[in-house]
C-alpha cells in the first residue's frame, strides 16, 4: 500500500484555442439534497445522491460536509474510490496500516478501497473543514484491488489559465494536460477559479459521463449560455468518442469542480459503505469486516 505519496512536478500552461468545434450544453441542471447536521458533521448535502447509479454511472455520489469536530471517524469501505477535495480547512486522515497525513485548502485525497479499507477523516485540531467527497465505482475486474491512498497536493497539480480562469488538473488528461493521479479506471478531476467574466472551454473525452458543481458564485454554461447557480450541477451526457468542449463564464467571481468518467456499464449495489456488482457482494463485504479480513478496527479519536 503506497501511502500518501505525493505528486511531484508542477506546470502552469494557458489555454490554446480549442482542439474541437464539438459543444456540449447542459443536459439537466440539478440542486443539491440537504441532509443538515448529523452526529459527524455540523452540515451536510448530497450533491450527488445515490439514487440512479446507471445514470450516473461511473459516480455513485457526491457529499459535501462541514465538521469542526472529530468527522468521519473510523469506518469501512470496499469496491470504489473515494476523491476528497479540501475546499476549506484542513483535512487529517488515518487509515488502520499506519497512514496519516493533513491536507490543505485545494488539496485532494484520492482513496482506492479496493478489496477493503478502514480509515478516518478528520477535522484537523477539531478546527472548521468543508470537504466534497466523491465516490467512483471500480469495474467488477477492479473490486479487489490492493488499498491505495494519493494525497495530491495542489501545489504539485498542473494548473492551465485562461481568461480570468485558473484550473488545477488532477486527474485524467484535460485540455492536454494530465493530472497526477494514478487511475484504475478513466474518469477526469479538475478545480477551478474564475474572476467575474473570467472564462474557459473545458475539454473532456466525450465518450465521458461528466458534470461540473458550483461551489460559490454563478457561470453560464454551453453554447446556449445556461444560467448555473451556486450549489447546482450541470450534466453531460456522454457522446462520441473524441473531445467536447464545456464553454464556462463567470457571471460572478466563482469556484467549480468538473467531474467525468468513462461509464462502467455493469449493474452497481451501494449500501452504506460498500459498493460491489449485487447485494451477494455487500453481504461479504460486510461479513468480510465483521470478521477482521479488512485488518484491526483502533480506537476511536472520540
Amino acid at each position: 500500500m503506497n501511502h500518501f505519496g505525493d505528486s511531484t512536478g508542477s506546470d502552469t500552461a494557458t489555454q490554446a484555442t480549442s482542439s474541437t468545434d464539438r459543444r456540449c450544453s447542459p443536459q439537466r441542471i440539478g440542486g443539491v439534497l440537504h441532509k443538515g447536521a448529523g452526529e459527524q458533521v455540523d452540515d451536510s448535502a448530497f450533491v450527488l445522491a445515490p439514487d440512479d447509479l446507471k445514470e450516473s454511472d461511473p459516480f455513485v455520489l457526491l457529499d459535501q460536509a462541514w465538521f469542526s469536530e472529530v468527522g468521519f471517524d473510523w469506518h469501512p469501505h470496499r469496491g470504489f474510490e473515494t476523491v476528497t477535495l479540501v475546499v476549506e480547512g484542513q483535512l487529517e486522515h488515518h487509515d488502520n496500516a499506519g497512514g496519516h497525513g493533513v491536507l490543505d485548502p485545494g488539496d485532494l485525497q484520492w482513496v482506492t478501497a479496493g478489496s477493503g479499507v478502514i480509515h478516518a477523516e478528520l477535522a484537523y485540531r477539531r478546527r472548521p473543514v468543508q470537504t466534497l467527497q466523491l465516490w467512483v465505482n471500480l469495474p467488477r475486474s477492479e473490486k479487489m484491488s490492493p488499498p491505495r491512498y494519493q494525497n495530491l497536493r495542489a501545489a504539485n497539480a498542473p494548473l492551465v489559465e485562461g481568461p480570468g480562469s485558473r484550473v488545477r488538473i488532477f486527474a485524467g488528461d484535460i485540455n492536454g494536460v494530465h493530472g497526477p493521479a494514478e487511475l484504475h479506471h478513466p474518469v477526469t478531476v479538475a478545480h477551478a477559479h474564475y474572476e467575474e467574466g473570467g472564462s474557459f472551454i473545458h475539454e473532456i473525452p466525450g465518450d465521458h459521463n461528466g458534470f461540473l458543481y458550483v461551489v460559490s458564485g454563478s457561470v453560464l454554461v454551453g453554447p446556449d449560455r445556461m444560467l448555473v447557480e451556486n450549489g447546482h450541477t450541470a450534466w453531460f451526457p456522454p457522446g462520441e468518442p473524441g473531445l467536447t468542449g464545456i464553454e464556462v463564464q463567470a457571471t460572478q467571481a466563482a469556484q467549480l469542480v468538473f467531474y467525468s468518467g468513462l461509464p462502467i456499464r455493469e449493474p452497481a449495489f451501494a449500501y452504506g459503505p460498500f459498493v460491489m456488482n449485487d447485494r451477494s457482494g455487500v453481504v461479504k463485504a460486510i461479513e468480510d469486516y465483521q470478521s477482521g479480513k479488512f485488518g484491526p478496527i483502533p480506537t476511536a479519536h472520540r
